[in-house]
């Protein structure tokens, strides 16, 4: 009997334990930050936000319309060039770090992200007549919070989610996520602000981004005219790579 008693007081520590790493460390299993390639080049950026300098660049300066773009947790957002200077010739294409990210100053969290994106467009409007937002993965959360308070033309997510939250709760269903987590990126909730057109794309063999997840912020655009996509055979991170994907985003930007 005190045999059975001492496993179960073990097994409980260890659980325990697990859960006090998984509050301690939670950041650092969400955000990635991603140093700069130094050979990459172009027109560079810095923001202020409230003395937190937020570096990045700026494809295609001078254009009319501008389109803000938030990246996943570990992409080294400079990478994508090629794709928006085939998509999006036509914006002034703002690639901006993540605090913490790059040379961005500070550290990433869900509060500071929502900051800095308001910074980010307020600095962007003085310039141009239109804004159009565009969220990836994690990213995906900070363009839906930005669309929810700032007129913005057109929002593109790309593997988007519910809240992350109920993300990590189903990728850890044995532990109390929902009252561990401190960065919920909630669009689920922030959805019906939102009346833009509208497009969310989902990747057939995402790993990361459950289909559910996607499903259930698709749900909660009440207002927005939302056009959705499937691209079947593709993963979290290559779905970029499908002429599917890019024919999609192309038939979006002309249609609205």
């Amino acid at each position: 009997m005190k045999e059975i008693t001492y496993t179960i007081l073990a097994l409980l520590g260890i659980y325990l334990l697990i859960v006090a790493l998984l509050f301690i460390f939670q950041r650092k299993l969400l955000y990635f930050p991603v140093p700069i390639d130094p050979a990459f080049s172009a027109d560079e950026i810095t923001i202020d936000n409230n003395g937190i300098a937020l570096h990045g660049w700026v494809l295609h300066p001078g254009k009319s319309r501008a389109l803000i773009y938030f990246g996943g947790n570990s992409e080294p957002i400079a990478n994508r060039r090629d794709y928006f200077d085939s998509l999006f010739v036509d914006y002034s294409v703002y690639l901006i770090n993540y605090r913490g990210y790059g040379n961005s100053q500070g550290q990433p969290s869900e509060t500071a992200l929502y900051a800095d994106a308001l910074a980010v467009y307020d600095h962007v409007r003085q310039q141009h007549d239109s804004i159009s937002v565009y969220g990836r993965s994690l990213g995906s959360g900070v363009a839906v919070y930005l669309a929810a308070l700032r007129p913005v033309d057109k929002l593109i997510l790309l593997t988007p989610y519910d809240s992350i939250t109920a993300v990590a709760q189903s990728v850890y269903p044995m532990f109390p996520i929902r009252y561990l987590i401190k960065d919920h990126f909630d669009s689920a909730s922030l959805a019906s602000e939102i009346d833009a057109p509208v497009l969310i794309t989902s990747a057939g063999l995402d790993r990361v981004i459950g289909l559910r997840h996607t499903l259930a912020l698709r749900r909660e655009f009440t207002r927005a005219k939302v056009d959705y996509v499937q691209i079947e055979g593709a993963a979290h991170n290559d779905v970029t790579e499908f002429p599917q994907y890019r024919e999609a985003v192309a038939r979006f930007i002309a249609e609205n």
